[in-house]
């Protein structure tokens, strides 16, 4: 066999081994680890919208239970009594308390009849 032939299949057979190895290596070790982490971070992702949404109502609810009643009758004024009322909707529905539902912008798009 000439010498530029056990040379060649030299290099094919390494290359051949080297990508069978690292192909093993991608398929059973790092792409299944990968995929496992995907899957944690979806999770955790998922739970943090309702702790999120809990937990502002919670904080909402004990400043108003902690507010000392006289606060409530003469010294507030209406206008923070508004924004008061404005902001724990703000915080309780998001921007749709403020902006108004998709329902309430969609009969704004169309023409009067």
């Amino acid at each position: 066999m000439p010498a530029w032939a056990l040379l060649s299949a030299q290099f094919l057979v390494t290359a051949a081994a080297v990508f069978i190895v690292l192909w093993g290596f991608w398929a059973f070790v790092v792409k299944p680890y990968l995929n496992r982490k995907v899957a944690e971070l979806i999770a955790a992702s998922e739970e943090i919208e309702p702790r999120v949404a809990l937990g502002v109502k919670k904080g909402i609810a004990e400043t108003i239970r902690e507010l000392p009643e006289s606060a409530w009758d003469s010294t507030v004024k209406d206008s923070t009594r508004q924004f008061l009322k404005f902001g724990s909707g703000l915080f309780e529905n998001g921007l749709s308390s403020f902006l108004g539902s998709t329902a309430d912008v969609e009969r704004r798009k169309q023409p009067p009849r």
